[in-house]
């Protein structure tokens, strides 16, 4: 079949808490409900079939293993809607919406839902690999003499359980701290990310006054709105703040230009033309193309530096420059992560290197990018960020009758990133 478009429709998400606050005692499956069974219920979609339903989540729980399916079974959408569970790290709910795009453009389905959703109040806590290793083999034990011989192997230790770590496996170190590599390879100051963070904030403030995300969130558990957003903030307050992640003079990283753990999910309607006119659902904005890349970076490349490289060579594939956009959405994982980007797009030797250049994509203009708040401001539940970004930017498009574009980068754990271009209808 013929290569059709997809666009993004309506979109819905639960409030942004940080972890262990609001939703301390929400599961992850029942903050993707609130999100999923949010939408049903807004927009009347009670027992209409999707052509499927993608959702993901990084600190899931192997009791969560058919969480996507369970949540479409609980969401109000006809049981014939099928759906499958995603993971690219903090890349997820791109990801997802771009899998539902591809399908819709290949002519494949009408009509999905994407989203995520990721929360570390219900964090899998697991036993010591001894123990799992004693149980199953007590399990698996025959005789009286076997299962004694596998008790014998016992000790107070293997009931020690393990804690999720946010940490690169091949490294050792937290984002954090690689973010801080980055900040000193690229010299980006403290005060750069602290004004960073700054205007996340006031950029965030000011779309809750003005309604921007009045008709995207959902109440769930009693809560009506993002809690990160820090209006009263300021670079007095922010400058104050005492290194997170290197304790040593060289650290810039802080808990105020940094993003916080944090609970929330996320979903969002991609469709065909042909179908939002069935089902009278509005086309805020097209998906146009996505890719994702990733870099070395357990070998000297910085761990968040990946979308720099996935967006050159979407640029280079759709024809446009780095200027070419009235929108950036910068994923804000920190301030400092986000300047490197920047930095790193104007320096024509890192083309040379990293992007197959001759030269630099150059600057944009700042005052377009995060226009309704970052991550830094709103809150980053892994999973469910990039549902948040495609809702948000599709909205601001929206509002421009054909002539809008927007570019969407997030980088993610193991050294990738995947990146997107919307335009507007």
């Amino acid at each position: 079949m013929k290569n059709r478009n997809a666009y993004i429709s309506v979109g819905l998400r639960t409030p942004f808490a940080k972890s262990m606050t609001a939703f301390n005692h929400v599961t992850t499956q029942e903050l993707m409900n609130a999100a999923l069974r949010g939408l049903v219920e807004k927009h009347q979609f009670q027992n209409k079939i999707f052509g499927d339903v993608a959702l993901g989540a990084v600190m899931n729980s192997s009791a969560n293993w058919a969480l996507a399916r369970e949540v479409v079974l609980d969401s109000g959408l006809h049981p014939y809607t099928p759906a499958y569970f995603v993971q690219r790290a903090c890349g997820t709910g791109l990801e997802t919406t771009w899998n539902i795009a591809a399908k819709i453009s290949h002519g494949q389905m009408d009509w999905g839902i994407a989203g995520g959703v990721d929360t570390n109040s219900d964090l899998p806590i697991m036993m010591s690999k001894k123990m799992q290793r004693i149980l199953l083999d007590l399990n698996s034990a025959k005789t009286l003499g076997q299962r004694l011989k596998v008790l014998s192997g016992f000790s107070f230790d293997a009931l020690k359980p393990q804690m999720p770590a946010v940490v690169e496996a091949k490294t050792g170190m937290s984002m954090g701290e690689h973010c801080e590599k980055m900040v000193q390879e690229w010299k980006i100051t403290r005060e750069a990310q602290d004004e960073l963070a700054y205007i996340s904030h006031q950029n965030a403030a000011k779309a809750y006054e003005e309604g921007f995300y009045k008709d995207l969130l959902v109440e769930t558990a009693g809560v009506s709105k993002d809690l990160l957003v820090r209006k009263d903030t300021s670079l007095e307050k922010l400058a104050k703040l005492k290194p997170a992640f290197e304790r040593s003079a060289l650290g810039t990283l802080t808990a105020g230009n940094s993003t916080p753990l944090t609970d929330g999910a996320s979903v969002v309607v991609v469709t065909s033309e042909e179908k939002a006119k069935q089902e009278n659902i509005p086309l805020l904005a097209r998906f146009v193309d996505a890719e994702v890349a990733a870099l070395d970076f357990v070998h000297g490349d910085g761990l968040l530096m990946a979308p720099t490289v996935a967006v050159s060579r979407m640029l280079e594939r759709n024809n446009l420059k780095l200027q070419d956009f009235d929108y950036y959405e910068i994923h804000e994982a920190f301030a400092g992560q986000v300047l490197c980007t920047l930095k790193a797009w104007e320096s024509d030797a890192y083309a040379k290197k990293y992007l197959n250049r001759s030269q630099a994509l150059g600057p944009l203009d700042r005052s377009k990018m995060n226009i309704k708040g970052g991550s830094l401001a709103v809150g980053h539940p892994f999973s469910a960020t990039g549902a948040r970004i495609v809702t948000g930017l599709a909205k601001v498009l929206s509002q421009h009758q054909g002539k809008g574009r927007g570019l969407i980068s997030i980088c993610t754990a193991g050294g990738m990133g995947v990146v997107a271009i919307l335009e507007s209808v």
